[in-house]
């Protein structure tokens, strides 16, 4: 990055600290509503099934999962597409085997399960269905030499060390790695001023960059633009998808005859300083 662009961004990100704050202080302020979100969860478990939390629910003895409740919505409503598919998914936190089996069982017959720690003890959870790599997930050559045996993945469940060196490596590295269509989900983002939250924050600013062309009715996307369609944030976890194609243009569409005069014939483009 030239020293330009690297101050412009320092500038922009000191104009945009008082909106964190603020955006914080909204938060932490926002109204108590716990009876009312309890009937809203409970009407809602009724209506939505979810495989993924049966078979936690069942899972009462042999190898360990341990995953906050909340999780399972999030899974299912990500991961399903890829159910009884060929799908290479990736856990990093093997810990005490029992998701790795429960990735087997909630994919199908056809998913390749693989699954990263650094604990030499977890290869005992190998299977011909599932291969156990050792490594520590900050430590860039190890995903250097795992790319090079496992060419492909499609689901990346980080849920190793939970510190932010360590998940912004992992992401760095796999993120690309994906296939189109794939997602990536880092779990356990916890605590107020998490690191990989800021990190995140800035791959999320990067989604709003523009090259606008001259009408200001398209735009350019940016090689990242085209390869990520979304970024989602709930609590304790963020996923990010992989867009399906890569996107070549995003158009600003206009239908209809009859237009209020506030602007002229070719309004700027939404986002742009003459619209806000």
């Amino acid at each position: 990055m030239n020293r330009t662009r690297a101050e412009e961004l320092s500038t922009e990100l000191a104009r945009a600290l008082p909106l964190v704050t603020s955006g914080f202080a909204f938060a932490e302020n926002w109204p108590t509503a716990v009876a009312e979100c309890r009937e809203a969860r409970r009407a809602l478990e009724q209506v939505k099934a979810n495989p993924l939390r049966d078979y936690f629910d069942a899972h009462q003895a042999g190898r360990g999962i341990w995953k906050w409740a909340h999780y399972f919505d999030i899974y299912h409503q990500y991961f399903r597409k890829f159910v009884g598919r060929e799908v290479a998914v990736l856990e990093i936190g093997v810990y005490s085997g029992g998701s790795l089996e429960m990735w087997r069982n909630y994919f199908g017959p056809h998913c390749r399960v693989y699954g990263v720690d650094i604990e030499e003890a977890c290869r005992i959870y190998e299977t011909d269905q599932v291969k156990i790599f050792i490594g520590d997930q900050a430590d860039r050559s190890f995903w250097r030499d795992f790319k090079e045996q496992v060419p492909e993945l499609d689901v990346v469940i980080d849920d190793g060390g939970h510190h932010a060196p360590q998940q912004i490596a992992a992401l760095e590295e796999l993120l690309p790695h994906l296939r189109p269509g794939g997602l990536y989900l880092c779990e356990d983002v916890n605590r107020i001023h998490n690191r990989f939250t800021a990190y995140v924050s800035g791959l999320m600013n990067h989604l709003n960059a523009t090259l606008f062309t001259d009408d200001n009715l398209a735009a350019i996307p940016t090689p990242f633009q085209g390869a990520i369609a979304a970024i989602h944030s709930y609590p304790f976890v963020v996923v990010i998808e992989r867009t399906e194609a890569s996107v070549e243009r995003f158009i600003s569409l206009r239908h209809g005859t009859e237009w209020q005069p506030f602007y002229d014939a070719k309004p700027a483009a939404a986002g742009s300083p003459e619209k806000q």
